[in-house]
């Protein structure tokens, strides 16, 4: 428990410092000025970093609960990637999905935040497999 803790905890600090770096870099805040009217003009850091905490909790629970269903054999680094694959799909590929659908967003940003998304996701993944795919 107190892995998991510590895993969720510091993947939710990891999630704030990876969005933070993919949305508020030149390139980013360029593809991203379609959302100007929609932004609000100051972000509420200490609810983004709760927020961010509570998703990478639930991320490492879900790792946790999905970790013998997950391809990989013994290896904990593929079966993270395989739980990247997923959280990447539902939470990034359905979401740019839905903004091409029902948005005028310009094709590079929704391929940004694809790509920014994957690699996010990746990292997390990797670090689930390596430290809670040990005690799996």
């Amino acid at each position: 428990m107190v892995t998991y803790l510590g895993v969720g905890i510091g993947s939710g600090l990891l999630f704030a410092i990876l969005d933070g770096a993919a949305n508020a870099n030149p390139l980013a805040r360029r593809l991203y000025r379609v959302y100007g009217a929609l932004a609000k003009e100051r972000v509420n850091v200490p609810a983004g970093f709760a927020i961010d905490i509570a998703y990478g909790l639930a991320m490492a629970a879900l790792f946790k609960t999905l970790h013998g269903s997950l391809p990989g054999g013994d290896t904990g680094v593929l079966k993270g990637l395989c739980f990247a694959g997923i959280a990447w799909f539902f939470r990034v590929a359905m979401s740019v999905a839905s903004e091409w659908m029902t948005r005028k967003v310009p094709p590079l940003a929704l391929l940004y935040t694809l790509g920014a998304g994957l690699m996010e996701m990746v990292i997390l993944g990797v670090l689930y497999g390596l430290t809670l795919g040990a005690w799996g």
